[in-house]
C-alpha cells in the first residue's frame, strides 16, 4: 500500500526532518493527539515576575511547588509538575513562559543581525515562485504552486490534452496560452489569513472529480474540521465534519469514510457520512475499544476498496469496505492476531497482504482470493537481510520498497495477467540511485499505467521527481528542487562511516561536508543529528537551509541509531522497551567514532534532536554531558516516566508497547533510569536551547518546561540555556514555509554563538 512506512500510528513524538511535496492529500498526516484534559493542581501561589513586555537579562527562575510522587516504594519529588495545565490558560503559566520567551529574546538579541542575514540567505536560495511535478488522476493534472512572498500553496489543476490519455514518462503539462486553463481550487494563503496556524492535513478529490474534501486544522493541536467543496463553483457541501482526524477518503461520490477521536484523543471510531445529512446521523463503521489500540484509514490503488484497520505497536488487523456497496459495511480481511501486524491493498480478483510476525520480522507479502481472504500465497518470502518497508500496486506490477544494508531499494516485479493465478515473484527489477547514501519515498502513481513515480534526494542532492517507465526500465527526471544562489552539487561530499557501538554493533552514519572547506583534522564544526524511535528510518535527504552550515565549514551527520529502523525490524527491537537505552549509547558512541576519526572534537561538536529525538538529546546530555559543546532539543519527550505512568495524557497508553508500561516494576526503573527529566544532575552541561510548542498535541509543552527549569535550578555552569515556546503553534511549530525558515535562522546562530563562530559571518 502507498506510503505504509508512514501509515503507522507513531503517536505523540513522532517529528523527523523531511521534505515532502503534498500533492493530492498530506501522506505524513498521522494520528492526532493530546490536548485538552482538565487538571488540578495543589499547593498553587502567585508567581512574582518583571513585566512580560521588558527584555529579561536573567533566566527566569521557576517558582517550587514540591510534588511528591511514589511508587514501588520510590519517592520522587516533582517541583515544577504545576506547569502542566492543560487548559493551556492559566496566568502563572503562560506568564512562566512568556518570561522565558523575553529571556530567549534578550540572550539572541546580540546576534539578531546575523539571524536576519542567515534568514535572507536562506531565503534567496528559494525558488518563490514554483510549481510541484503534476500528478495525474483522472482526466486532471493536479499541482500546487507556490507565490512570491507568499507563505502557503495554491492547490490547482489543469485538464490533461487529449494527446495524453495514453500516460508516458515524458508527458510534461502543458502550460502555455493554448493550453487547457489552469483552475485554483484552494488557495491556502486566503484561508490562512484569519489564523495564526493554518495546515492542511488531507486534500482528497472525489472519484467523479467534481468534488474536493479537505481537513483543516487552524491551531497546531491536530484536531480537524473537513470541508466538502464544489470544485467548479467554490461552494461548500453541507456542514463541515468537526472534531476528526485528518485520515479521509471518498466512498463513491456522495460518501465519505472518516475517523474520529476519545477524550485522550486516540483514532477509535471509523465512519460513513453521506453528502448532504447531518454528522450526528453518520453510521459508526467501526469501534476500537481497546486503548492500546488506534483505527486508521486506506483506500486501495485500484479505488474500489477502503480499509480501516486497528493497530497497536506490534499488532494490525484490518477490514474492508466495498466502495461500490457502502450499505454492506465492512468485512474482516486479516485477523486479529497477537504480534502479527498487516497492511492491505487490493488488485483483480485478490487482496495483496504485507506481512509481520516475529518469525518473519522484515515481512513478507502474501495475496489471497477476494472470495477466499483465509488461504494464501506467499509472493515475497521473508529475508532476514532485507526488511519489506510496503508495498505499491499498479495494475500490472508490484513495487516493493525495501531496505538492505541501511539503504532503501525499490523492486519492480511483472504481475500475471488478472485472472490468472498468482505465484511466488522472482526476477524483480533494481532501480538503481547514484548517491552512497539517500533518501527513496513512494509518491502518488497512477494503479492503471505502467509509470511509477519516486520522490529521490541525498544530502547533496535536491528533491527530485522521477517516472520510472516498469516495462522499458528507464527513468526520466520530472523536477527537481530548485536551489538559487550559486549550488554546485560538485563542491559537496556525502559519505557512510560506521561507529561501534559499546556491544560491537556497527552503527551507520550519514556525513555531508563541503570539500573545499573542510580540513578533516579535528577543527571543523560538526552537527550530529539523530532519532532512534518507532522504527522511524531517518534517511540522509536535502534540506537548502543546511547549506549555510555547510557553506561555513559545517560537517553534517545523522546517526542511524537502534531504535530506528534503518537497519530493519530487528533494528528497531533492539532499541525499544527494555532496550531503549541502546539509542543513547549509539549515539554517544558516534559523537565518539567522529571525534577519533577527527571529523570534529567536543569543542565543536554540536547535536540536533525533535520530539522523540529530543528525548535522545535530554539522555545524551545526562550521560556524557562533556562530550558536546551545544545542544537542540526540540519539542522533547523528557518526562517519559511521569507520562506514561498518566493514561489520561493522550496517547499514553498506545505507548506503553514502545516504552513500556511503568506501573511494572521492571519497566518503572529502566524508564527511571534514562528518563532525561529525572537525570538532571548537579553539573556542568553545554550550551542548550530547548523548544516547545503551547498546542503541542504529542508532547505536552510541560515536559520541555520542567526540563529546562529544573537546569536552570541544578546545572553548575555558565553556559547558555535558552527555552523558546510557541503560544501558537504545536508539535510542528509555525505553519508558514518561510516561518519554518526563520526557525532554522534562529537554530543556526545559536550554534554559531555557542561555537563562537559569529564574527565569520
Amino acid at each position: 500500500m502507498l506510503n505504509q512506512n508512514l501509515r503507522f500510528n507513531i503517536g505523540r513524538f513522532f517529528s523527523i526532518p523531511l521534505t515532502v511535496s503534498v500533492l493530492l492529500s498530506s501522506t505524513l498526516s498521522l494520528p492526532s493527539a493530546a490536548h485538552s484534559q482538565s487538571h488540578h493542581y495543589n499547593h498553587r501561589r502567585t508567581m512574582t515576575s518583571p513585566p512580560q513586555s521588558l527584555p529579561l537579562s536573567h533566566p527566569p527562575v521557576a517558582k517550587k511547588v514540591e510534588h511528591v510522587m511514589e511508587l514501588f516504594n520510590d519517592v520522587r519529588i516533582d517541583n515544577y509538575y504545576w506547569l502542566r495545565d492543560d487548559s493551556r490558560s492559566d496566568p502563572d503559566v503562560l506568564d512562566y513562559l512568556r518570561q522565558e520567551n523575553a529571556y530567549t529574546d534578550s540572550v539572541m538579541s546580540g546576534t539578531k543581525e546575523i539571524e536576519d542575514k542567515l534568514f535572507a540567505e536562506i531565503r534567496r536560495r528559494i525558488k518563490e515562485e514554483d510549481v510541484s511535478a503534476p500528478v495525474r488522476q483522472g482526466p486532471y493534472y493536479y499541482y500546487t504552486k507556490t507565490l512570491e512572498g507568499k507563505e502557503y500553496v495554491q492547490r490547482c489543476r489543469r485538464l490533461i490534452p487529449s494527446n495524453q490519455k495514453v500516460p508516458s514518462v515524458n508527458d510534461t503539462m502543458p502550460t502555455g496560452p493554448d493550453a487547457p486553463p489552469e483552475h485554483v481550487i484552494l488557495d491556502e494563503n486566503i484561508k490562512a489569513q484569519q489564523h495564526e496556524y493554518y495546515s492542511i492535513g488531507s486534500f482528497k478529490v472525489s472519484p467523479n472529480s467534481k468534488l474536493v474534501a479537505y481537513a483543516e486544522d487552524t491551531k497546531g493541536d491536530e484536531i480537524y474540521t473537513v470541508y466538502v467543496m464544489d470544485i467548479e463553483t467554490q461552494a461548500t457541501i453541507g456542514e463541515p465534519l468537526v472534531s476528526v482526524t485528518s485520515n479521509l477518503e471518498w466512498a463513491g461520490d456522495d460518501a465519505l469514510v472518516y475517523i474520529t477521536m476519545d477524550n485522550i484523543l486516540r483514532p477509535y471510531k471509523a465512519w460513513l457520512h453521506v453528502l448532504g445529512t447531518e454528522q450526528s446521523k453518520d453510521t459508526c463503521l467501526y469501534e476500537e475499544k481497546d486503548d492500546t489500540f488506534s483505527v486508521d484509514l486506506e483506500a486501495s490503488e485500484s479505488k474500489k476498496y477502503l480499509f480501516v484497520g486497528s493497530e497497536s505497536k506490534i499488532t494490525r488487523f484490518n477490514f474492508y469496505l466495498d466502495v461500490s456497496k457502502p450499505e454492506e459495511g465492512l468485512k474482516v480481511l486479516t485477523q486479529r492476531v497477537d504480534g502479527i501486524d498487516t497492511t492491505v491493498s487490493h488488485r483483480g480478483d485478490h487482496f495483496f497482504i504485507k506481512r509481520r510476525s516475529d518469525q518473519f520480522f522484515n515481512s513478507e507479502v502474501v495475496a489471497c482470493a477476494v472470495n477466499n481472504t483465509s488461504s494464501t500465497t506467499v509472493l515475497i518470502p521473508h529475508r532476514e537481510s532485507v526488511k519489506i518497508q510496503e508495498i505499491q500496486l499498479f495494475s500490472d506490477h508490484l513495487v516493493a520498497y525495501e531496505r538492505e544494508n541501511a539503504l532503501p531499494k525499490i523492486t519492480v516485479y511483472h504481475l500475471p495477467s488478472i485472472g490468472e493465478p498468482l505465484r511466488s515473484l522472482e526476477n524483480g527489477l533494481v532501480v538503481s540511485f547514484i548517491d552512497p547514501v539517500y533518501s527513496v519515498d513512494s509518491t502518488a502513481s497512477e494503479f492503471s499505467s505502467s509509470i511509477l513515480r519516486f520522490s529521490y534526494s541525498s544530502l547533496k542532492t535536491p528533491p527530485s521527481v522521477y517516472d520510472y517507465d516498469m516495462k522499458a526500465g528507464v527513468s526520466v527526471l520530472k523536477k527537481v528542487d530548485s536551489v538559487l544562489g550559486g549550488f554546485d552539487a560538485t563542491h559537496y561530499v556525502t559519505e557512510r562511516q560506521w561507529a561501534r557501538a559499546s556491544d560491537g554493533t556497527l552503527i551507520p552514519m550519514s556525513l555531508v561536508y563541503r570539500k573545499d572547506l573542510v580540513k578533516l583534522d579535528g577543527s571543523d564544526p560538526l552537527l550530529l543529528y539523530g532519532y532512534g524511535s518507532y522504527e522511524v528510518c531517518i534517511d540522509p535527504s536535502f534540506k537548502s537551509s543546511r547549506l549555510s552550515l555547510l557553506d561555513r565549514g559545517f560537517i553534517y551527520v545523522i546517526a542511524h541509531i537502534r531504535g530506528g529502523g534503518e537497519m530493519g525490524r530487528q533494528w528497531y527491537e533492539n532499541g525499544k522497551l527494555l532496550k531503549k537505552k541502546n539509542t543513547f549509547t549509539d549515539f554517544i558512541a558516534c559523537a565518539e567514532h567522529l571525534i577519533e576519526k577527527k571529523f570534529c572534537s567536543k569543542e565543536r561538536l554540536c547535536i540536533n534532536g525533535r520530539s522523540a529525538g529530543g528525548l535522545l538529546i535530554g539522555g545524551v546530555l545526562n550521560m556524557r554531558p562533556d562530550l558536546f559543546k551545544a545542544a537542540v532539543a526540540g519539542v522533547p519527550f523528557v518526562d517519559v516516566v511521569t507520562t506514561m505512568l498518566d493514561p489520561t495524557i493522550p496517547l499514553t497508553t498506545s505507548e506503553w508497547e514502545e516504552w513500556g508500561d511503568p506501573r511494572k516494576e521492571e519497566f518503572y526503573f529502566y524508564m527511571k533510569s534514562y528518563s532525561p527529566v529525572d537525570n538532571v544532575k548537579a553539573h556542568n552541561y553545554p550550551h542548550i536551547l530547548v523548544t516547545a510548542g503551547l498546542n503541542d498535541p504529542r508532547v505536552l509543552y510541560s515536559e520541555p518546561a520542567k526540563f529546562v527549569a529544573k537546569l536552570r535550578d541544578l546545572k553548575t555552569d555558565d553556559n547558555i540555556l535558552l527555552f523558546k515556546c510557541e503560544l501558537g503553534a504545536g508539535h510542528f511549530s509555525k505553519s508558514g514555509r518561510f516561518e519554518k525558515l526563520q526557525e532554522d535562522a534562529f537554530t543556526y546562530t545559536f550554534f554559531l554563538k555557542s561555537l563562537n563562530m559569529t564574527n565569520q559571518l
